[in-house]
């Protein structure tokens, strides 16, 4: 380990959570995560938004750990359950490659704000070796303002989640503090970097940012919040992707309000307040996702070598 984005692994404020710890000395703050690489999956994925995952699909690497803990969450097996198994940078460039055989639209990196260093390395071999496909950073949205900033030039389309507009649910559903002003400059940071969305002859999105907010029972007024504040500050430089398929899931069962399904009328209403305030660019879910059918299976596929 000698560049110098692994270098910030001696004291890690690679999110907002400011932990501080020597992850070269396998030492863990709140994601758990230490510099081993762990990944739980590595595939092609048709259930991303048409222009991420096309017909081919997406090449998706998911990273075990998390510096959220959504009580909702559910790949909680891998995010909060240590699911996973230790990959060398080498072994992540292999990857890449191997998805970019298989026929991938990109390469998707799910949940890799804590992993970011090692990311950089592995992308750089596997550019070095052919890799040529747009590079997606699928993440929370509790990045730092200075992690984006690191991915400047490497990631082509960005994908953060704007969950809440109110930080009390944040705290009370995420634990996860000061989370919507940050959100906004993270996402500021993104389009600055990516641009107008780009898209290729296939509709692949090439360039880009599509800002994803999963509506929860009950907070109709908070994701009209969120609406309002993605279009207020970036217009139509960016996709808004309103989603469903929420299922009440891990934890959910200790807070009743969000241990239900969602309304389909909220969300027809809350489609609709988009529309009414301007939205044009944006995606949509369709009834029936909100199915543990469409949850990715960890096995491991696609990990070790064949």
């Amino acid at each position: 380990m000698e560049s110098n984005e692994l270098e910030l692994l001696k004291e890690c404020r690679l999110c907002i959570r400011d932990c501080g710890v020597n992850r070269l000395e396998g030492k863990t703050g709140v994601c758990r995560s230490t510099s081993d690489i762990v990944i739980a999956r590595a595939a092609l994925h048709k259930w991303e938004e048409p222009c991420i995952s096309g017909t081919k699909g997406s090449g998706a690497v998911f990273f075990s750990n998390c510096n959220f803990r959504c009580v909702f969450c559910q790949n909680h097996e891998i995010s909060q359950e240590n699911k996973g198994k230790i990959i060398s940078i080498e072994r992540l460039s292999e990857i890449f490659l191997e998805l970019q055989d298989q026929g991938a639209n990109n390469i998707n990196l799910v949940t890799p704000t804590h992993f970011v260093p090692q990311i950089i390395e592995a992308l750089k071999i596997a550019k070095s070796k052919g890799l040529n496909l747009p590079v997606v950073y699928n993440t929370n949205g509790y990045d730092t303002v200075e992690t984006i900033k690191l991915l400047n030039g490497i990631v082509d389309v960005y994908l953060p989640d704007f969950k809440y507009f109110n930080d009390k649910y944040a705290a009370k559903y995420s634990f996860a503090p000061n989370y919507s002003k940050n959100v906004v400059e993270v996402i500021r940071e993104m389009v600055n970097q990516a641009g107008k969305p780009q898209f290729n002859e296939d509709g692949i999105m090439i360039k880009g940012v599509i800002v994803r907010h999963l509506m929860l029972p009950g907070l109709l007024f908070d994701s009209k919040k969120v609406i309002d504040c993605i279009y207020n500050n970036f217009k139509d430089s960016v996709y808004i992707s309103i989603m469903n398929q929420y299922i009440p899931m891990h934890k959910a069962c200790n807070y009743p309000e969000i241990n239900k399904s969602l309304n389909p009328k909220h969300y027809d209403s809350l489609i609709d307040y988009a529309l009414s305030i301007g939205v044009k660019n944006g995606f949509i879910q369709e009834n029936g996702t909100n199915d543990i059918s469409f949850i990715p299976p960890f096995n491991f596929e696609g990990v070790d070598h064949d």
